[in-house]
C-alpha cells in the first residue's frame, strides 16, 4: 500500500490569470508533465485517485485516471488553505494504494505531518516542485507511514 503525493504540474501564472483561480489550467509544459506521470506510475498498483477541485490539479491526474479506468475523486480536502482535512484523508488512506494531487501549500503540510506524527526523515529541506511526487509507504501492521521518497518532476524542453 503506497500513497503518491503529487504537486500539480506547471500551470499558468497566478498573476497573469484573469479568471477565478480555481479554473487556472495547466500550461503546455504542464500537460507534458501530466502525460509523463502516466508513464512514471504505469507499473504501480492504484485503487484511488484524489484531486483538489482546482482545474490544474484535475488536469494533472485526469489522464492517469483515464488510463487506469479509475474514477477521479475530487476532494475539497486537497484544495488550497488549511491542511487538516488533507491530513485526515491521508490517514484514512494508510491501507490503500492512492494518488493525491494538491498544491504547494498542502503537500508540504502533509510532509510536515508525516515527519512529526510518523517520524519519517524527509531530509533538511523537503522539495516540492510543480509536477513532483513523494512516494509514501506505510507499514499497515502498525498503522503508520514509515518511509517517503522524493521523485522530481520530469524535465522536458519547455
Amino acid at each position: 500500500m503506497t500513497v503518491y503525493l503529487i504537486r500539480h504540474a506547471q500551470a499558468g501564472s497566478r498573476q497573469s490569470w484573469d479568471g477565478d483561480d480555481i479554473q487556472r489550467p495547466l500550461t503546455g509544459f504542464g500537460r507534458h508533465q501530466s502525460a509523463d506521470l502516466v508513464g512514471v506510475l504505469a507499473d504501480v498498483a492504484l485503487s484511488a485517485i484524489y484531486s483538489s477541485p482546482y482545474l490544474r490539479c484535475i488536469e494533472t491526474v485526469a489522464p492517469l485516471a483515464a488510463r487506469r479506468g479509475l474514477q477521479l475523486s475530487v476532494s475539497t480536502a486537497l484544495e488550497e488553505g488549511p491542511a487538516e482535512a488533507a491530513i485526515a484523508l491521508l490517514e484514512e488512506c494508510i491501507g490503500i494504494d492512492a494518488v493525491f494531487c494538491s498544491h504547494g501549500d498542502i503537500v508540504p503540510e502533509l510532509l510536515q505531518h508525516l515527519a512529526a506524527s510518523h517520524g519519517i526523515d524527509l531530509g533538511d529541506r523537503p522539495r516540492c516542485q510543480k509536477g513532483s511526487m513523494w512516494i509514501v509507504e506505510p507499514d499497515v501492521t502498525i498503522g503508520r507511514f514509515i518511509r517517503a521518497e522524493y521523485v522530481p518532476p520530469a524535465h522536458r524542453s519547455q
